[in-house]
């Protein structure tokens, strides 16, 4: 099982943060379920609880959500390796805010709320692996904020860039913009900027 196409990437993914034994492993591996989502498919939105924590085998996600004035706002990107979700509502289990939309057709792996219990009770360590991926959300966000408080919109940009150039390369330039805090046709402008030379 653990050869399954993700499964290995996943447990890779999770041993950064704490160490495995075989039988953890094997009681992991069986809570697990492989997806496969279409492109602009949502996996989740507002209104819906979230039950499941998702791992992006392959593929492009992002959320976000919609302003009263219909304008989308990206709070995060996830490409393969990378998890997506809402957080809020899988640990308080309440309706979710985000939408949570499949950019590319992609393959992912979940598992529920409730296997998520039995993992914290039968593997003191995952708990530890949960916090930790909370606490790089956390800073994530801390930073995001910093950055749209105190950098310019072409500052934004080359930070991203220089940080994310996969995602630069997979995700659509008017999602990134909505992540950067900006218009599509700003981007567009800085980056035009950036390919012009200069006279």
């Amino acid at each position: 099982m653990e050869n399954t196409p993700g499964f290995s990437s996943l447990l890779h993914h999770i041993a950064q943060h704490i160490t495995l034994t075989d039988q953890d492993k094997e009681l992991f591996i069986a809570m697990l379920r492989t997806k496969k989502v279409k492109r602009k498919q949502l996996i989740e939105q507002p209104g819906f609880i979230s039950n499941h924590r998702t791992y992006v085998v392959t593929g492009a996600f992002r959320a976000y959500i919609v302003s009263p004035d219909g304008q989308e706002h990206t709070l995060s990107l996830a490409i393969d390796n990378g998890m997506i979700g809402d957080p809020g509502s899988f640990l308080l289990q309440e309706p979710a805010t985000l939408f949570v939309e499949a950019l590319e057709a992609s393959t992912i792996i979940q598992w529920s709320y409730e296997s998520e219990q039995i993992l914290l009770e039968k593997i003191p360590q995952f708990s530890v692996a949960m916090m930790r991926r909370a606490q790089l959300i956390a800073l994530t966000i801390q930073r995001r904020v910093i950055a749209q408080l105190s950098l310019t919109a072409e500052e934004r940009y080359d930070e991203f860039a220089q940080k994310h150039p996969l995602l630069l390369q997979r995700i659509p330039l008017y999602i990134i913009a909505s992540y950067l805090g900006m218009t599509r046709e700003f981007l567009s402008k800085i980056r035009k900027q950036k390919i012009t030379p200069k006279k």
